[in-house]
């Protein structure tokens, strides 16, 4: 069965880098458009980017681009959100997702001084 496995989430300040991993079982990484989401307290769920199957279309929510960088390596079936510039309203849980319905648990982003 499909699963999404993220992780790299944590505390950072304003203005510091993070580095998110998704590990994808369970159906064809290497052809399929990836994304991240993510949700912040007391918010609906978001997205934030979406990467075609090899890599050639990128595109991203207006308030991260030129911060968040999405990539991926089908050989590892892995797909990475580089976050850099961090602000508070990044704070949230960050998930990958597949097609409309699938998404892992999520890594928990919190950016605070």
């Amino acid at each position: 069965q499909v699963q999404l496995v993220e992780s790299g989430g944590g505390l950072v300040q304003p203005g510091g880098s993070l580095r998110l991993s998704c590990v994808a079982s369970g159906f064809s990484f290497g052809t399929s458009i990836m994304k991240w989401l993510r949700q912040a307290p007391g918010k609906e769920l978001q997205w934030v980017s979406s990467i075609t199957s090899l890599s050639t279309i990128r595109t991203y929510q207006e308030s991260v681009k030129g911060r968040f960088t999405i990539s991926r390596d089908n050989d590892k079936n892995t797909l990475y959100l580089e976050m850099n510039d961090l602000k508070p309203d990044d704070t949230a849980v960050y998930y990958c997702g597949y097609r409309d319905n699938f998404r892992g648990q999520g890594t928990q982003v919190t950016v605070s001084s």
